[in-house]
């Protein structure tokens, strides 16, 4: 008698489209890190994650190192920028009256919805400390890159501060450093039905520290 092969047959790998795929290994890094960092993850993780084969992940994305760049330069810091909020119509978006408060409610608020990525990144800025890890150099001159950036737009701050250059380095310095330390508290506290507004409301009531009045109270 014949033989009859009772295996049963193996499902069709699907074929996805190539930008397809890059998202989905984005996501799934994205995924992983924020939970075990970058030094826990490996790129056949990414690859269990996501259903393909660790030299398919490879074909995507290069390297360990160049998934990681992709991840944090094209998902954490391409977003939630001045640009978006000009274009947002929020009070204090006009590029004519663009007003430094107004972008920071406006980027909390958006972080404040993408707390998977909030957490990527505290958990990458810690492990940066590691002078071999491939963001160190990154997160290292990262408040140079932020002034520096801030510094091309055209804010309408008070005339008692003395000048975007003259007076607001520190505060800019102190608003960031404040922001990642609530954001932080927040990646603690646990999840529930108002969350994100947890965060919102947080800043609401740092905001007047950072910008007290009567010196910001027509600049907010």
């Amino acid at each position: 008698m014949p033989t009859i092969d009772m295996q049963t047959p193996r499902p069709k790998r699907v074929r996805k489209d190539p930008e397809e795929r890059r998202r989905e290994i984005l996501a799934a890094a994205v995924r992983l890190i924020s939970q075990r960092g970058y030094n826990g993850i490996s790129i056949q993780d990414v690859a269990d994650e996501v259903g393909v084969t660790k030299q398919g992940v490879l074909r995507y994305i290069g390297s360990k190192d160049n998934l990681l760049a992709m991840v944090y330069r094209d998902n954490y810091n391409a977003t939630g920028n001045v640009d978006e909020f000009m274009e947002s119509g929020l009070p204090g978006s006009s590029p004519d009256d663009l007003r430094f408060p107004a972008y920071l409610r406006f980027l909390v608020r958006y972080n404040s919805r993408r707390r998977m990525l909030v957490q990527l990144f505290s958990v990458l800025q810690v492990e940066s400390f590691n002078p071999d890890h491939p963001l160190h150099d990154e997160f290292a001159g990262r408040q140079d890159e932020i002034w520096r950036y801030y510094s091309s737009f055209d804010w309408n701050i008070p005339a008692a501060i003395g000048g975007w250059d003259e007076g607001m380095r520190p505060i800019v310095r102190r608003a960031m450093e404040i922001m990642d330390g609530v954001q932080l508290r927040w990646l603690r506290e646990p999840e529930h039905d108002r969350h994100d507004e947890w965060l919102n409301d947080e800043w609401a009531g740092l905001e007047p520290m950072i910008f007290p009045s009567p010196e910001w109270d027509d600049y907010r």
